[in-house]
């Protein structure tokens, strides 16, 4: 009977031990490789999905900024018109990289660590008409990068260390090319130091392989005597302070960014400029000359106190101008002349002054009833603080005095009155007919009186 139970304890040991078998391999399985396997699915799923797809007036879009991506990725749709890549973690633009995007018309790669570009990589792009590759670490690159690329008519090359040396010959000769005057504009030379400074399309490229068939190659040679270009002072400017956006519309944002004056060098076909929480105090004539599409213009936030009268010249087609929360306490006569097509004017939070000065303004927008405006109220005198400045002006010129007439009576005879003003500019007035207060002092050929 004992080996009876012996046997039978066996038997169900063994069967028992199969069934343990698999299924512990099968979590050591989920562990090790089914679970890994999911994660990585996982891990491709939430990066495709990082990425935001989109339709604008009828062209699609795949958003892909700020993702910290190191290169791009096989699975993204290719039928998109528009890519944005900026402020990413790319350092090598590979060859065919973007080949299978064909439709595209539109890179954004501003803003990441590129400092390679190969050849071909922008082949099989050749609707491309706008590529953006500023504020990366690009120093060289050839002509042959833009070859694939016959539409290209926007190119954004600033913001790179550019080592205006002989390899850098053929892509310069390229923008340089006077039908291609928006490919590489506000792009300078970062090395060698004497062509520190100097703009790309503006630089005599016959010296970039000069200086090197004239460095004296003997010990202690030397530059070998040859020809220093004079070095050129870099100025703060807007293209590399501030950021570029093509999309939706081109966009210059400088805001926060500490500035104390407009940059100079502003880009052309920008439609809307943010320079709002910095602190600019003065805007002088002219400084938003080249900017003739501009439509938004946000000064808010700054420290503005003087406007120069032509402070906003060339502005033909602004729309919407801020100048909230500054320190304006009026605007010098013509200041607003250039603003035909203004349709907003934002005005609040400004120490407004009510007296003579503030006239202009309501002058102005009372013959230009198409712009809304908003936060006009006076902050001095005291007796007028709160009041709006509408109000204000209303009551300044209801307070008018009559004006009192030189004779101090109306005979009717307007004859006789002509005659009394020629003599009263000739100076001969009898003294008993003069008011009391000309009576006081040498009679003057002209009396300036103030008019209503």
């Amino acid at each position: 009977m004992r080996l009876l139970a012996t046997l039978v304890l066996l038997l169900l040991l063994r069967s028992a031990e199969p069934r343990r078998g698999p299924r512990s391999g099968a979590v050591k399985r989920g562990a090790g490789g089914g679970v890994r396997g999911r994660g990585r699915a996982g891990v491709m799923r939430r990066q495709t999905q990082e990425c935001k797809e989109y339709m604008e007036a009828g062209e699609k879009y795949l958003d892909c900024q700020d993702r910290q991506l190191t290169t791009v990725m096989q699975d993204w749709p290719t039928d998109i018109h528009h890519l944005l890549l900026a402020r990413n973690k790319i350092q090598v633009l590979r060859s065919n990289i973007f080949s299978q995007f064909t439709q595209l018309k539109s890179l954004d790669l501003q803003q990441n660590h590129i400092s390679m570009v190969e050849d071909g990589a922008f082949s099989g792009l050749s609707q491309l008409t706008t590529l953006l590759l500023q504020h990366n670490r690009l120093k060289t690159a050839t002509e042959e990068v833009l070859l694939p690329l016959p539409r290209l008519t926007y190119l954004r090359l600033y913001d790179n260390p550019w080592a205006c040396l002989c390899s850098l010959d053929s892509l310069i000769r390229t923008l340089q090319v006077p039908s291609n005057r928006n490919l590489g504009n506000y792009g300078k030379c970062a090395e060698p130091e004497a062509m520190r400074g100097q703009k790309l399309r503006k630089l005599n490229v016959d010296l970039l392989c000069a200086d090197d068939n004239q460095v004296d190659r003997r010990p202690g040679g030397g530059d070998g005597g040859g020809p220093k270009l004079p070095s050129t002072k870099v100025n703060t400017e807007a293209t590399s302070m501030c950021h570029t956006y093509m999309f939706p519309k081109p966009q210059l944002d400088c805001s926060n960014k500490d500035l104390n004056n407009i940059p100079s060098e502003l880009p052309s076909d920008i439609v809307k400029m943010d320079l709002s929480r910095n602190t600019i105090k003065h805007l002088r004539p002219k400084q938003f000359l080249l900017s003739k599409d501009l439509k938004l213009l946000n000064l808010s936030s700054n420290s503005l106190l003087h406007l120069d009268t032509a402070a906003f010249a060339g502005l033909l087609y602004l729309r919407e101008l801020d100048l909230s929360n500054n320190s304006l306490h009026y605007f010098h006569y013509g200041v607003l002349e250039d603003l035909y097509f203004l349709r907003k004017l934002s005005l609040e939070n400004n120490p407004w002054v009510c007296d003579y000065n503030i006239h202009y303004l309501i002058y102005w927008l009372k013959h230009h009833p198409g712009v809304f405006y908003t936060g006009l109220i006076c902050s001095e005198p005291q007796e007028f603080k709160g009041w709006r400045v509408e109000e204000y002006v209303k009551t300044y010129n209801g307070e008018c005095p009559i004006e009192k007439h030189t004779g101090g009576m109306d005979t009717g005879q307007g004859g006789r009155g002509g005659a009394d003003n020629n003599a009263q500019e000739a100076g001969e007035v009898p003294g008993d007919s003069l008011p009391q207060h000309l009576k006081e002092k040498k009679p003057k050929k002209f009396e300036i009186i103030r008019l209503s």
